[in-house]
């Protein structure tokens, strides 16, 4: 898949490999200066072209980054997974993730790559919000992105002032284990509920965001981009903890079924009428209990299992 072969970097002060991913979709007009501001600050700089329909990957090429084209497009999320897949190949100290229409400034890479080289942190998040009130975020945008924000604290349970910017430096650690399967904009969620759970220390640093530079701010994308992160936060959330949120409201559903039913039969009994919204309503609160507690049991059931292989493969590694 790369171009670079990992033994190129190697040096006997055992310098740090600083690898910048850039994950692009139509961005002809933006990659070019991305690509060559990033090659100052870090060792390589990896493209990963979210199948493109305009000449993003040939500019990216041209730019001397190392390209790789998915087929069609998957998502922004398909592409980070796809950067890191190409870090680990490279044996990466650090990768960089840079958004590639111009929004961010990569000369600020080597202030957000520090906490990571000092191994005062794991994941480091660009903060739009840190020290600044706005930082040239639009309003619509800036009240949609705290409102994530907070949702993303309160899931994996810490204090962040911005969990959806796209610039992000990730130690080797955080590299070798997070293991993403989101697609779409939840990636940027997901990175953080699992590092919680892989217990890495993430660390936030203010970042520049030039929102006047882009051509692409419709608030449709806006309203499509946070709905979606949102649905990726519930769905992540109910894999987290499938007792709590599947499981309890199974049983409630349950037992409200079993009381329409006792009273369904009790009214039979007195009247040999059976009502039949109440035994309707009896039957689909059932259903849908069973489902429920069958649901969150089969995914209790997974996640103990996935839990148990990564601590085997750790202990394996170790």
């Amino acid at each position: 898949m790369l171009k670079q072969n990992p033994e190129e970097f190697a040096s006997p002060q055992q310098k740090p490999l600083v690898v910048a991913g850039i994950p692009a979709y139509n961005e002809e007009g933006t990659i070019a200066k991305i690509v060559l501001e990033a090659q100052k600050h870090a060792d390589v700089v990896l493209v990963c072209d979210d199948g493109s329909t305009d000449s993003t990957a040939e500019i990216a090429e041209k730019m001397g980054a190392d390209v790789t084209k998915h087929e069609k497009n998957m998502g922004y999320g398909a592409a980070i997974k796809t950067l890191f897949e190409m870090a680990r190949e490279l044996n990466a100290d650090v990768l960089v993730t840079i958004d590639g229409d111009g929004q961010h400034d990569p000369s600020e890479i080597p202030r957000l790559v520090k906490p990571v080289l000092e191994n005062k942190a794991d994941v480091v998040l660009g903060s739009r919000f840190l020290h600044s009130k706005a930082n040239g975020v639009p309003r619509y945008r800036s009240w949609g992105i705290r409102l994530i924000t907070r949702l993303t604290g309160a899931v994996s349970r810490h204090r962040f002032e911005d969990a959806q910017c796209g610039f992000r430096v990730y130690g080797h650690k955080a590299i070798a284990e997070l293991d993403l399967v989101e697609n779409g904009m939840g990636s940027s969620v997901e990175v953080l509920m699992k590092a919680k759970r892989q217990k890495l220390t993430v660390a936030e640093v203010p970042a520049k965001c030039e929102y006047k530079k882009l051509e692409k701010t419709s608030t449709h994308n806006a309203f499509r981009h946070g709905t979606g992160v949102l649905m990726s936060i519930m769905r992540l959330v109910v894999e987290e903890s499938p007792l709590l949120f599947l499981g309890l409201p199974g049983l409630l559903s349950l037992l409200t079924g079993t009381g329409f039913g006792i009273w369904m039969l009790q009214n039979y009994v007195v009247t040999r009428q059976i009502i039949t919204n109440v035994a309707l309503a009896a039957i689909a609160f059932i259903l849908i209990g069973m489902f429920s507690i069958f649901t969150a049991i089969t995914l209790y059931a997974i996640s103990r299992q996935a839990q148990k292989n990564g601590n085997n493969n750790n202990h394996g590694g170790n």
